[in-house]
């Protein structure tokens, strides 16, 4: 078992930590909640974190950076309605122009965000914290007051979310949870494999010794920051066709919860490590949490949000304290097979 740990790498170990969890939530939900694994589990859990998903992997990639992100809710509720907009204006307009538009104008907000946090030097904290309010803002400037309803979007986008592409017994895998998983993907092997990805660790890891090794650092965090936006605006346009009623409050509270899925997922608050599958694991622990706690009728409202607090607060202390201890185990091991080796060179001699 100790050599099949030593193997793995800590993303790797975070996962399977992860894993493990999720299961345990499961079994534990499953013994006080009556009825509660089943098909409609799935189903009602896989539709709810497809947006969240989005939003936690935009949020991922900014933390990477040793940044982070607040304005995402606002930038996801301003596309929504912008993109509702459009299309009840536009009736005739296909599903790829509709998309384009919403990463597009995701990516804008994006990088008015990148360019204060790269070029300016301004603290992300600070920077987001304001464009959150500024952006929300100009969603009610932009509204007036109104509001997109279902009945003036098209039957394609409505019926989207709920499309079932196939299924396993109860367990249906709808369109908007599979769309979800796929811009993971596509992330994840972007992030394992190709190099212009990798900065995104290296300046997260230490940004002095990333910009002697001659990665432009600000380019790179600025990159983050408009595919971020570029995700959070494919996030508003999930939300739309989701719930196609939009109001100015669309998307509120969403910061929160993209933190704290890529935390709970593994993704160092700190920089330098995470996966966007630990926050997709994370996306789906804290909303099965969420929503078992809403089951339990032991527990009320006000402690559904705390249990999210103490989740991210447990999540930052794991990673910091198990890994280094598992680090530290690691590198303690490999010191004696060291020794142990010069010592039998030695002996031989």
């Amino acid at each position: 078992m100790i050599r099949i740990i030593d193997r793995m790498s800590p993303q790797t170990l975070r996962i399977l930590a992860l894993l493990i969890v999720l299961g345990a939530v499961l079994l534990f939900f499953a013994a006080v909640v009556p009825n509660y694994l089943n098909g409609r589990l799935f189903n009602r859990i896989s539709s709810s974190v497809a947006i969240m998903t989005l939003i936690a992997t935009a949020q991922t990639l900014v933390i990477i950076t040793r940044n982070i992100d607040l304005s995402i809710g606002s930038t996801l509720g301003f596309v929504a309605f912008a993109t509702g907009s459009l299309i009840t204006n536009n009736p005739d307009l296909g599903p790829v122009v509709l998309i384009v538009y919403a990463m597009a104008l995701g990516a804008m907000f994006g990088a008015i965000n990148g360019a204060l946090v790269a070029f300016a030097r301004v603290p992300s904290i600070i920077v987001t914290l304001a464009t959150m309010a500024l952006f929300r803002s100009a969603l009610v400037e932009y509204s007036g007051s109104k509001s997109i309803s279902t009945a003036n979007l098209p039957d394609w986008l409505v019926s989207f979310p709920n499309t079932v592409l196939w299924s396993i017994g109860q367990m249906q895998f709808r369109a908007s949870f599979v769309a979800a998983l796929t811009v993971v993907l596509i992330v994840h092997v972007a992030l394992s494999r190709l190099r212009a990805a990798r900065r995104l660790y290296a300046i997260g890891s230490n940004p002095e010794a990333a910009e002697m090794a001659g990665i432009n650092t600000r380019k790179t965090v600025f990159v983050a920051f408009v595919l971020a936006g570029a995700l959070a605006g494919l996030g508003g346009f999930m939300f739309l066709a989701r719930f196609g009623t939009i109001t100015v409050v669309a998307g509120l509270g969403f910061e929160l919860k993209s933190v704290a899925s890529a935390v709970v997922g593994g993704v160092n608050i700190f920089g330098g490590s995470g996966t966007v599958i630990g926050a997709l694991i994370g996306t789906i622990l804290v909303d099965l949490i969420d929503t078992s706690l809403v089951r339990w009728q032991l527990v009320s409202a006000f402690w559904r949000e705390a249990v999210l607090g103490i989740l991210i607060l447990l999540s930052v202390a794991a990673d910091a304290l198990v890994m280094r201890r598992l680090i530290a185990a690691r590198q303690a091991r490999e010191h004696r097979r060291a020794e142990q080796k010069v010592q039998h060179e030695l002996a031989a001699q």
